[in-house]
């Protein structure tokens, strides 16, 4: 057939060399491989596919009987469908074909797919067993062990089957921990699933947070440094120093858990996922109006709240519980070495205001100027209207 080809007039194609086209020889069907097919004819009991070899393959009668109905329908002339090679040359000389396993294939395929992506599925709970619950992958069985099933499945008020056995019939969503298609094995987890959903509701709170807003929220933790606040789906931190404007020595000397409250957002940081929240920016800011409420040389009564090396803060007895610093200096008209020397911690004493510096916020008092003559004079006019006010 060469020497014929060959000796055929220039520009003329010789009758014959449509056998050296490639495409003349269609690739051999492979066994394991999938195929795209065209449903060409339905025979008793078979249905003829053709998948571009030498001559169509076939879905046997078995097959067609296990599958339901809605399956069926996608087997109707005409139509386009992925079939699996099972025999590509059985002893009657016939290409025998699968849609179940071609279909189950690709779910492999797909659920590696999903491994890798680490995406989540949607499914229904098909059954259980002592160890977890079934669900359908498309055509591949997969299995959610119970310590892979969210916590929200479990009360204590019904045994384990009895928790499983509710689910049966439900959607869940999952995700693919493990694919071992030799052992037919895929192992799926809700629980997972769920951590990540939440990750990503987290972040899309925290894209509608604004600095400045007022959110309703529930405590649901406290710590020696601040309360934690859920604010619908997502946790902010009020710190130890923005439950109050008064000094506060710890959360659970102001609120308890589930307790109710308004919260103030200071600051939201997307990227690592903070939200710094305040109580007290929703309190009157007594610093504002401190000039009006106090007035150097003023005598005021004080409790010590805490001894430092350099002196003592005491909390003023008003409605705000304001706090001011007495100075090591000005604890005693004698040198003093320790604060501990003149006074302690819960001590009730009177204190002569020194300083007053709202845009500090600073408060200086004095214990050794109380008696000062330096102030005899202003004492002498106050206890004056005093008297007469009575």
């Amino acid at each position: 057939m060469d020497n014929a080809v060959k000796n055929a007039p220039d520009g003329a194609e010789h009758p014959m060399s449509f056998f050296l086209n490639d495409d003349y020889f269609p690739e051999l069907p492979q066994s394991g491989e999938i195929r795209e097919g065209q449903v060409v004819a339905h025979r008793s009991f078979e249905v003829l596919i053709d998948i571009g070899a030498k001559s169509e393959g076939i879905i046997p009668g078995e097959e067609l009987e296990s599958l339901d109905s809605d399956t069926r329908e996608l087997l109707t002339v005409g139509n386009s469908i992925p079939v699996y090679i099972v025999n590509p040359e059985d002893q009657n000389g016939n290409i025998i074909l699968s849609y179940s396993k071609a279909v189950e294939e690709e779910d492999w395929l797909k659920a590696q797919e999903l491994l890798d992506s680490q995406e989540v599925y949607k499914g229904n709970i098909i059954g259980y067993n002592r160890g977890g619950v079934l669900m359908m992958f498309g055509q591949v069985r997969g299995f959610i062990p119970a310590s892979q099933l969210s916590n929200h499945h479990r009360t204590k008020e019904k045994s384990g089957d009895e928790r499983l056995q509710e689910l049966v019939g439900q959607t869940v969503t999952v995700k693919v921990i493990e694919v071992d298609r030799s052992s037919n094995r895929l192992i799926l987890s809700e629980k997972a699933a769920m951590k990540e959903i939440k990750a990503a509701q987290r972040q899309e709170l925290l894209g509608d947070l604004e600095e400045g807003e007022i959110r309703d929220g529930r405590i649901v933790n406290l710590a020696d440094f601040g309360a934690f606040v859920d604010i619908g789906g997502i946790e902010g931190l009020v710190h130890l120093s923005e439950l109050s404007w008064k000094r506060v020595n710890h959360p659970a000397d102001l609120v308890e858990v589930g307790d109710e409250v308004q919260v103030f957002i200071l600051s939201v940081d997307e990227e690592r996922g903070r939200v710094a929240l305040s109580l007290k920016r929703l309190e009157p800011d007594p610093w504002t109006k401190v000039d009006e409420l106090y007035k150097e040389g003023e005598l005021v009564e004080v409790t010590i709240t805490k001894l430092t090396k350099y002196g003592a803060f005491a909390r003023l007895d008003d409605d705000y519980s304001l706090e001011g610093l007495i100075h090591i200096s000005e604890l005693s008209n004698d040198h003093v070495d320790l604060p501990q020397e003149i006074i302690e911690t819960g001590q009730v004493v009177s204190a002569r205001i020194i300083r007053v510096d709202s845009d500090r916020r600073q408060l200086g008092l004095s214990l050794k100027q109380v008696a000062s003559a330096d102030y005899l004079e202003n004492d002498l006019a106050i206890a004056s209207d005093v008297e007469s006010d009575n």
